[in-house]
């Protein structure tokens, strides 16, 4: 990776030098790549306060759901060479999959999140997660929530499982090698972007804490009906205690997963273009993938949203300005990572202080998009 210096490089370290000064972060990185080059390379703080181990540009973060724009990219690789299509039910597949009448659900119903089938059990432990067999039959014999397209909710663990147990089944591989024979390793971040890491790799990740909340925080502000609390139990919410667990850092749970801001956002710049050589899909399967497929109340969270097929469409904060040329998914605690149609821009920032805003992704995506307009 080359060592990046200029003008936009100083001030993302700037910014992100305050953040951590300031108290309000811990560790941080932030990584921009214009027209599949490397602009901004930046790290700040550290990933092991027990040890002071800093933050460096290979330090992978556990940051929740950024990596599930991974899980949509592998999709889109195997629709775009046949191995499925966005209108293949998963009963084609995954013949168990239709029980209790969910034969209509697509692969595309999955990436658009309106697939209806957003829970888990409210028994699920983190256990059970990490038990791949066990939470696709539990996913498979579960009932739909609505007729598959025709509500839009976040499905925030399922969706790891259901893109994961599809791509197995085409290929008779578990995701997290999938991801590593097509997308890591060609892209030479083998060892900063994972799905299940293994225990010998787990040292080298950031350490994860929660912010601290007043009063309880976000989720004692919410209503006690609301449908999030229904699809799964408080046990499994991304928390740092959970998040730091070595079992579900090392299992397939491909809502989420470990990376280096710098990994995924080479990750969305090969899919805006080539990065050495790599281009990961057709600029034709981009433009599919990336325009809006459903946008509506989410179902689940009560929010306006608004998705492509495997990514939400939009970019952080007022400033966005409505944008559909922006796609990537953030992370619960605050990381972020998208790429920009328009700008040929890839964005990344990965921190490890687990806190209920994107206050610094909004903050330092601001100051990037500013930057890199002025040139």
């Amino acid at each position: 990776m080359k060592t990046v210096m200029s003008d936009i490089q100083k001030k993302v370290q700037k910014a992100i030098d305050e953040l951590v000064d300031s108290g309000a972060e811990r560790g941080m990185q932030v990584a921009v790549y214009r027209r599949g080059e490397l602009a901004v390379d930046a790290v700040a703080g550290i990933a092991d306060p027990a040890t002071g181990r800093p933050v460096e540009s290979d330090t992978p973060f556990y940051n929740f759901s950024i990596v599930k724009g991974a899980a949509a990219t592998l999709a889109h690789m195997f629709v775009e060479r046949g191995a499925f299509g966005y209108d293949t039910p998963l009963v084609d597949l995954w013949p168990e999959f239709g029980a209790h009448g969910k034969q209509k659900v697509t692969v595309r119903h999955v990436l658009s999140h309106t697939a209806g089938v957003p829970g888990i059990p409210l028994t699920t432990t983190p256990e059970d997660l990490c038990d791949w067999d066990k939470t696709c039959a539990a996913i498979a014999d579960s009932e739909l929530w609505w007729e598959p397209g025709t509500k839009i909710g976040y499905h925030a663990y399922t969706f790891g499982y259901l893109v994961g147990e599809v791509i197995r089944r085409a290929t008779g591989k578990p995701i997290s090698q999938v991801l590593l024979e097509e997308v890591s390793g060609p892209l030479s971040v083998g060892d900063e972007l994972y799905f299940g890491m293994p225990g010998s790799e787990q040292p080298r990740l950031a350490v994860l804490e929660d912010a601290e909340v007043a009063d309880g925080g976000v989720m004692a502000a919410m209503p006690p009906d609301l449908p999030m609390f229904k699809a799964g139990p408080l046990t499994v919410f991304p928390t740092a205690k959970l998040g730091n667990r070595a079992d579900i850092l090392a299992a397939d749970i491909p809502a989420g997963g470990k990376t280096s801001a710098r990994a995924i956002a080479r990750m969305y710049a090969a899919l805006l273009g080539e990065v050495d050589g790599v281009r990961l899909i057709s600029p034709a399967r981009l433009r599919e993938a990336t325009a809006v497929a459903m946008s509506g109340t989410d179902a689940i969270f009560g929010m306006p949203t608004k998705w492509g097929l495997g990514y939400a469409i939009g970019g952080l904060g007022s400033g966005s300005d409505g944008s559909t040329s922006v796609f990537g998914v953030g992370g619960a605690g605050g990381s972020f990572a998208c790429g920009d149609t328009a700008s040929g821009i890839a964005f990344a920032v990965t921190k490890n202080r687990l806190t209920s805003d994107f206050n610094a992704a909004t903050q330092l995506s601001r100051l990037v998009t500013e930057a890199l307009r002025e040139r």
